[in-house]
């Protein structure tokens, strides 16, 4: 893969942008055949967003993925938010860890309680905030992250774990 004059190669271009589908589709895999926002679709968006950082891809993959995972929440987010603009009322469930459902499911105020508490924890925690943003929003797993973010995976485990109590301690306060 070599770069050209006007910008990365394509032989990286297709690359990060399979590596993008597989990030999205891992996200939407369990979510019923009708739900609002398809896998395609959030690649697309993302796509837009990054497409001039693609040879950050290679040069620092952290970096990059990392901007991938924050695009993606933020698209999730907003749908979450115009979709709840049509839709409101309803009781308060249970917050789950999973990103499409979150947004495709929750009520706006639990997207923007989630969001404000993985800022909470990004500005406290930065090295968990990286992994929740790996895991939850770019849906690595655990060696993947590792990986990327040049840790152990025991390391990653254990900020994981911190991560999930910490944004559920305050998703409940």
């Amino acid at each position: 893969m070599t770069e050209t004059v006007d910008g990365p190669s394509e032989e990286l271009v297709v690359s990060v942008h399979a590596e993008l589908r597989r990030i999205a589709q891992g996200q939407m895999g369990g979510e019923r055949g009708d739900h609002t926002l398809q896998a395609t679709a959030l690649v697309h968006e993302a796509w837009l967003a990054l497409r001039d950082r693609v040879a950050e891809a290679r040069s620092d993959p952290r970096r990059f993925y990392l901007a991938a995972s924050e695009s993606m929440r933020r698209i999730l987010i907003d749908h979450a938010r115009r979709r709840n603009a049509q839709k409101r009322g309803g009781g308060r469930d249970k917050i789950p860890l999973d990103l499409v459902q979150v947004a495709e499911s929750a009520a706006l105020d639990d997207v923007l309680a989630l969001d404000e508490a993985i800022q909470t924890l990004a500005a406290r925690y930065p090295r968990a905030a990286d992994v929740v943003r790996l895991r939850f929003f770019a849906g690595l797993d655990e060696a993947a992250t590792a990986h990327t973010l040049g840790l152990s995976d025991r390391t990653v485990r254990r900020e994981w774990a911190f991560a999930r109590a910490f944004l559920f301690r305050c998703l409940t306060a």
